[in-house]
């Protein structure tokens, strides 16, 4: 069974490029042999990734990723199960969010930032899915 879980955190010390290189190159080592694919968008100050795969795997993934000490305030913004993944082509995509454009982060919140946790799991799921459509997922080292 596949389910695709969305999820939401902030950095638990100030975000660094070799932070945020390490959680890819973690990602893009290990998805592969769990059978996970998935996108991890982020600003200086949140973190939202979604990921995909069997049931086991992501819930094994994101009970690691609760107790990883780059991580707080972690929050479950959407979990389903589903009948096919829409970032199959990642092991871990990336979007960098600070390039992308304002417009696009206002079609879906009050506010041209990204914040998950002052708008639904579905806006976020939205905002994903129109970031893969664009073409703003980078996808180095798969």
């Amino acid at each position: 069974m596949l389910v695709r879980l969305l999820y939401a955190s902030r950095p638990a010390a100030p975000l660094t490029a070799s932070m945020v290189d390490s959680i890819l190159e973690q990602s893009r080592v290990n998805n592969p042999h769990q059978g996970i694919t998935g996108l991890l968008c982020f600003t200086e100050d949140i973190f939202i990734q979604l990921l995909e795969g069997g049931r086991d795997e992501v819930c094994e993934l994101f009970n690691a990723i609760v107790r990883d000490d780059r991580h707080a305030n972690v929050r479950i913004l959407v979990f389903e199960e589903i009948a096919e993944r829409r970032f199959g082509g990642w092991t871990m995509g990336q979007v960098n969010i600070a390039k992308v454009n304002p417009s696009l982060l206002l079609k879906y919140s009050k506010k041209a930032v990204l914040n998950p946790f002052n708008c639904s799991g579905h806006a976020s799921m939205a905002l994903l899915d129109e970031l893969a459509a664009t073409a703003a997922v980078i996808s180095r080292g798969n």
